[in-house]
């Protein structure tokens, strides 16, 4: 999903010849205009806005007070001020305003459009995840206790929204000027989304009390609500559920199971640890997720992971390719030993 940049001025002739030098970077940014901070406050209500580029002297509402407007409720929107009346302060005024750069005018086009690359880019600095398990990932930031802002798109409405985390606690929830709790269950009613981690989170007010468990289960509730109440939309996600998985079941040249299985009888023989080994995608979710914290806390590449259930067959999982093979074993089994000599 391409990001929208809105940026205001009353320069009627800068927002034309803005608009038409960044039809180059389109495959980057969408560009939106506006002429007035009151403009732009209608436009942040409306449209999933990345980053707002600013002037300062403007008529009706001014680049101070929507700069103050997006501190105070769209603090996760990076903004980028543009002035042609700077003074000596001024820079330092308006980042101790919350604005993360700063330019004079007159502004050259591939300059600006790099400064707002490199601000994108934050968004997602800490990775990203695509078809994951929205309600899983999440529940590891509480555990990791983990502070970090996280945008998710889905990928059925192109919706956006904006998840705070300060040390795992949920603080606020954004789509568009909506937010909260409110915000918060429609975000975790999606389920194909896309992930994108920036590893920082802006000082806040805590505008959500509410358990993140009792989030999640009433964001279930209510999505299984609007399940039974549209069959339609329930035959078009069996359908494209389907259609996902033809994709996964593409056949290789190889069999994974068989390469695992020779490498497994050649390593330990006959003895009776192996049950059976399988492609299953069912793991994905899971996989995506421990990938994604990987990628977070800098732990290299998933190879394996063992799943322990405390009953006779436990399963141990690996990633490979675009396949998750999936390899039950008894309980018996020398389990560090086995995971060892499959990972070598």
């Amino acid at each position: 999903m391409r990001r929208k940049v809105l940026i205001v001025d009353d320069d009627k002739a800068l927002l034309h010849l803005l608009r038409m030098k960044f039809e180059k970077f389109n495959d980057q940014f969408i560009t939106l205009t506006a002429e007035n901070g009151k403009e732009a406050e209608e436009l942040l209500k409306s449209h999933s806005i990345s980053l707002v580029v600013t002037d300062l002297q403007m008529p009706h509402v001014d680049g101070f007070a929507l700069l103050a407007l997006l501190t105070k409720n769209y603090p996760d929107i990076p903004v980028i001020v543009m002035t042609a009346h700077g003074r000596t302060k001024t820079e330092a005024v308006v980042k101790s305003k919350g604005a993360a750069r700063y330019i004079e005018k007159p502004v050259v086009v591939e300059t600006l459009a790099k400064e707002i690359i490199e601000e994108l880019k934050r968004e997602s600095e800490g990775g990203s995840l695509h078809n994951a398990s929205l309600e899983m990932f999440i529940q590891l930031i509480e555990m990791e206790q983990k502070t970090c802002t996280i945008r998710v798109t889905d990928k059925k409405s192109e919706k956006f929204g904006v998840l705070f985390f300060i040390e795992g606690d949920l603080y606020n929830a954004r789509i568009n000027d909506l937010q909260g709790v409110e915000a918060a269950y429609v975000v975790f009613s999606w389920d194909q989304v896309s992930i994108a981690i920036e590893n920082d989170c802006p000082s806040m007010e805590k505008k959500i009390e509410d358990d993140l468990q009792g989030i999640l289960l009433e964001a279930m509730r209510l999505k299984d609500e609007a399940a039974a109440g549209s069959e339609e939309a329930f035959a078009e996600e069996g359908a494209e559920h389907a259609e996902a998985i033809h994709e996964k079941d593409e056949p290789t040249e190889i069999p994974i199971e068989l390469l695992i299985q020779n490498k497994f009888e050649s390593e330990f023989g006959e003895n009776n640890w192996l049950k059976e080994i399988n492609k299953d995608n069912s793991w994905d979710n899971l996989i995506n997720a421990f990938q994604a914290f990987g990628n977070i806390f800098d732990s290299g590449l998933l190879k394996a992971a063992y799943i322990k259930k405390g009953q006779e067959r436990e399963t141990i999982l690996m990633p490979i390719g675009k396949e998750t093979v999936a390899i039950s074993v008894y309980a018996k089994c020398d389990t560090d030993r086995l995971i060892q000599e499959l990972i070598s």
